[in-house]
């Protein structure tokens, strides 16, 4: 094939990519909407073929149509969880049934917007927006139905939450529209709630123990405890007493440590809002140790150790006799109920060899276990040549300081008789010297008559 035969062939392939694209665009695109790679906009009802009915509801004998604006955000809540909904819910008649569909929805990685301006909107629900974090909830343009079910916008309004402060918003009463702030309606607002316990509930392993919620306003709230992630078993018991108390009783049956620290929380929730009470658990139980290791060497040498209980319990340690030194140490860190740490042990040697118990005890009682420790091994006589002691536990520099005062000791003798020797033979000569300077000299022929004259002998 020569060089303009192939480009035309590729000329051809690019235009149909080109075609494809385009075709596969308007295919993609409903044709009473705009569309870009970023958002669709679509301000004209159609068949409803290209997008899928989210929300049906009959209409009435009088043909007046409501919207279930409930099931509509039901179905796309996975939607609003991660991304935010810019655009228009779009009316669409279809025979005796009014529906909704969602023809213009576009998708933000910023969650914290939501834009629901110039919408047929005439109610809307806050259960739709209470797991976002929004940060602006657009409704510029729409006008409610006045009544308790948008009551909750006028209290965020007057609070200034999620931007509607700055909105000019309205409502619909009657044949008259006014300001949705000016909207006043009785026997309609967040209820109140109240629980049988202070903050904080203490029990033992075991008990048995009810706690109830009161949930109080109109409208009547419905009351419910949080139970997901709970050990231990429970059942509800529910009670109305109208015109608007809703009380429900949360019974703990063998209550698990498990659930110590736990979190138990009370929803009372209305047309309105939502308030909560929570409870925290305190499980009482017995120390057990879950974990003794052998000794590792690490930085230091660590006996490491788990020990669980509540209230924490009292640690002690025993090798021959009570631990408490110096070279000894526990270190340890607090967690929930469990107690993680190390006995640390500081250059040990052979006399440290032997069994370690740990003892744990709170009020409840008392747990021991016992994990050998080898460190080195003992040689088969001391440095002095005296058999290694069986139950000598000093440590190496009490070994020197023992050794540095025997050596003192046993210098300070020898210097002592050194001294001694020479005086004694220093004085023992002068004795001698002395005793040989007087010694009498003999008698002569001219001394005999002079009495006991001594003559000096000089040698």
């Amino acid at each position: 094939m020569d060089v303009p035969s192939r480009i035309c062939c590729r000329r051809v392939l690019f235009l149909f990519c080109v075609f494809q694209e385009y075709l596969s665009s308007m295919l993609d695109c409903p044709p009473t909407c705009s569309c870009s790679l970023t958002e669709i906009y679509c301000n004209k009802s159609d068949t409803g073929k290209f997008f899928p009915v989210v929300a049906l509801q009959d209409t009435g004998s009088s043909g007046n149509s409501s919207v279930d604006i409930a099931e509509l955000f039901n179905n796309i809540s996975s939607i609003l969880d991660s991304y935010a909904l810019i655009g228009h819910i779009m009316p669409y008649q279809s025979g005796a049934r009014s529906v909704y569909i969602i023809p213009a929805i576009s998708f933000s990685h910023n969650d914290s917007l939501l834009n629901l301006s110039k919408n047929p909107l005439t109610t809307l629900s806050w259960q739709l927006f209470q797991n976002l974090q929004l940060s602006e909830l657009r409704l510029d343009g729409v006008v409610f139905d006045c009544g308790c079910d948008v009551r909750w916008i006028q209290l965020w309004q007057q609070r200034g939450e999620a931007g509607l402060h700055t909105q000019m918003l309205f409502c619909r009463n009657g044949a008259f529209k006014i300001r949705l702030q000016n909207m006043y309606i009785t026997l309609c607002d967040v209820p109140e709630i109240s629980v049988s316990h202070n903050s904080s509930l203490m029990m033992i392993e075991g008990d048995n123990v009810t706690v109830s919620c009161n949930g109080s306003g109109a409208p009547l709230p419905e009351v419910d405890w949080t139970v997901a992630g709970l050990h231990s078993i429970n059942t509800h018991l529910s009670n109305v007493y109208w015109p608007n108390i809703h009380s429900i009783n949360l019974t703990l049956v063998n209550v698990s440590r498990d659930d110590n620290g736990f979190l138990l929380t009370c929803i009372a929730e209305n047309l309105v809002g939502m308030t909560n009470a929570s409870i925290q658990l305190a499980v009482q139980f017995p120390p057990v140790i879950l974990k003794l290791s052998e000794p590792e060497r690490r930085h230091d040498t660590c006996i490491e150790f788990t020990v669980r209980g509540y209230p924490y319990p009292t640690l002690r340690w025993y090798h021959k006799q009570i631990l408490q030194s110096e070279y000894i140490r526990t270190e340890m860190d607090f967690y929930r109920d469990y107690l993680e740490g190390c006995l640390t042990l500081l250059n040990p040697t052979h006399y440290d060899n032997g069994n370690y118990t740990l003892e744990a005890s709170n009020s409840l009682g008392t747990v021991t276990k016992t994990v050998y420790g080898h460190f080195l091994t003992a040689p088969p006589f001391d440095p002095d040549g005296s058999p290694v002691p069986s139950n000598n536990a000093i440590r190496p520099e009490e070994e020197t300081f023992g050794v540095s005062i025997a050596v003192g000791l046993a210098g300070f003798t020898s210097v002592l008789l050194i001294v001694l020797f020479i005086l004694i033979n220093k004085y023992g000569r002068l004795h001698y010297m002395t005793k040989c300077m007087w010694t009498p000299a003999p008698p002569t022929s001219h001394s005999i008559n002079h009495g006991d004259e001594f003559k000096l002998n000089k040698g």
